[in-house]
């Protein structure tokens, strides 16, 4: 029966992933469409993050409450209307009023999924999940391209993204007596009484101040890595705007790709290694970038940036329960996906807006302070949940 459940969560991972990079393979054309500036694409976007962070600070409480298989089936549920509404606005103002429901949706579900995997399952089952949602983020535009292309309209790509949500969403309902009986026990069969503390006893906890701006800077990595490299290849280092983009895809196959090997690796390695071993891998390749050497170490260095990246985010994630309890973990985990979320907001404007002001060449350097910063909280709170 749990094997019945997993397959269903990586199944829900794909989804999780589907709608993630839909508005920007959409957004030029719905601009058009719409008769709105390009730039309003942001408001979208930050009402959309804005909500998913509030989702992921209450998941907890909600998820006390309900459980963890009716969250994640009235998100995906709440997901798909949002979309679906999508498929039906004619204007800006009706985007932005369903961008709310669409991040509502992301949240809770995001913060759910990922606590009962590192309650339940083994650390390489965070690993390939992670893959699983990098498929879905990949597939969600190639699935609103094709329909772009077949002049079938920027809605049925949300439409039919809609539909699959939709179909996951039955699946979930049916599904749910089978979220019941995994509910409670763990691994060694003991059970576990969620705590809800208040926000600043959880902070003052040792290393959890530490791990949450380890997030923030992961996401911060993460996102202005892919969002300026192409960027800073055209600009600083006269490359092809069309070779840059596809350079700049090697980064996002590293993390796939890594995420998948990762799952391996977990088998004879620990997290702590495993966010070690990423770390440095993500900062050599960073190095390449940042040092005058010929553009295919340049090449090499997104790679190795992807691949460093990969086992990091799932190794923090499946290490919560163990170095803060079970207890505290789903709590905790909704607020690291908030702060996630609050460094993959925050952190590529500012870079851009750095870039701008000073120089693109900075690209590089921003990437190395965001690595560094991550290595040594990392570090200091593995340092403080061991004594």
């Amino acid at each position: 029966m749990f094997s019945l459940l997993l397959a269903l969560i990586y199944v829900s991972f794909i989804s999780l992933g589907l709608p993630d990079s839909l508005l920007g393979s959409a957004w030029p054309q719905m601009q058009e469409s719409l008769g709105v500036s390009l730039s309003l694409g942001g408001v979208i976007s930050f009402l959309i993050t804005a909500s998913t962070i509030l989702s992921s600070l209450v998941s907890h409480q909600v998820i006390q409450r309900f459980g963890t298989g009716a969250v994640t089936m009235c998100s995906v549920a709440l997901t798909a209307l949002a979309l679906f509404g999508f498929s039906l606005s004619n204007s800006f103002f009706a985007l932005c009023l369903w961008a709310i429901p669409y991040g509502l949706g992301a949240g809770s579900v995001d913060a759910a999924l990922n606590n009962f995997v590192a309650l339940h399952c083994k650390a390489k089952h965070m690993s390939w999940l992670h893959c699983f949602w990098g498929i879905g983020a990949t597939g969600g535009p190639y699935i609103m391209g094709l329909c772009l292309s077949r002049g079938m309209g920027w809605q049925a790509g949300y439409r039919t993204i809609s539909f699959l949500q939709m179909a996951l969403t039955l699946i979930l309902l049916l599904s749910l007596p089978l979220w019941k009986k995994q509910e409670l026990p763990l691994s060694g069969g003991e059970t576990v009484r969620p705590q809800t503390p208040q926000w600043g006893k959880l902070l003052k906890r040792p290393g959890v101040k530490a791990a949450l701006t380890a997030f923030f800077f992961y996401s911060a990595l993460e996102l202005t890595t892919g969002l300026w490299g192409s960027s800073y290849m055209v600009a600083v280092r006269g490359i092809s705007a069309e070779t840059a983009a596809k350079w700049i895809s090697l980064f996002y196959l590293g993390i796939t790709a890594g995420r998948f090997f990762s799952g391996f690796l977990t088998l004879r390695f620990s997290d702590d290694a495993m966010v070690r071993l990423g770390e440095g891998t993500a900062i050599v390749g960073i190095l390449l970038m940042l040092l005058p050497l010929h553009n295919l170490f340049l090449c090499l260095g997104l790679i190795l940036t992807g691949l460093g990246c990969a086992p990091i985010y799932p190794s923090l994630l499946h290490a919560t329960p163990q170095r803060f309890g079970a207890a505290l973990s789903q709590s905790l985990m909704g607020t690291q996906m908030a702060i996630s979320y609050l460094g993959s907001t925050t952190m590529p404007p500012v870079s851009g807006f750095l870039s701008e002001k000073i120089s693109m060449g900075l690209y590089p350097v921003l990437l190395l302070v965001f690595a560094l910063c991550m290595t040594i909280l990392t570090e200091k709170g593995r340092h403080c949940t061991a004594e």
